[in-house]
């Protein structure tokens, strides 16, 4: 039998990768469509919706996915929202390219003067 932790983190990786998902499918829409209009986005929305719903939302701790989770509470506050798609759009896809940048920040480091470090070879 399971224990509660193995089930706490099974429910936690469920809903990371559902808001993934759901985030991914809206960026790759505002992307990929060339008619964009808000009706279209709308009807996006609830449909990604429905699949998000369906897994329990879980609180989340690390910086990047609680910046997820906002960015993708975000994007579903749009669809109520005056604004044009096209401010949507630059919005949304402004703030899902500084949460890239965050986890590519941390993921490769450039080293300051790297040539320095083969200077006591010569």
């Amino acid at each position: 039998m399971a224990s509660q932790k193995a089930i706490d983190n099974a429910m936690r990786l469920r809903y990371l990768r559902a808001i993934e998902r759901f985030h991914k499918s809206i960026t790759s829409y505002l992307t990929s469509t060339a008619d964009l209009t808000k009706e279209g986005y709308v009807k996006k929305i609830e449909s990604a919706l429905k699949l998000l719903l369906k897994v329990e939302e879980i609180v989340l701790y690390k910086g990047d996915l609680q910046e997820l989770q906002k960015l993708v509470q975000k994007m579903i506050a749009y669809r109520e929202s005056e604004k044009e798609i096209g401010e949507i759009k630059e919005d949304i896809l402004y703030l899902s390219n500084q949460l890239e940048k965050t986890k590519n920040a941390r993921r490769y480091k450039k080293e300051k003067h790297s040539r320095s470090i083969y200077e006591e070879w010569e």
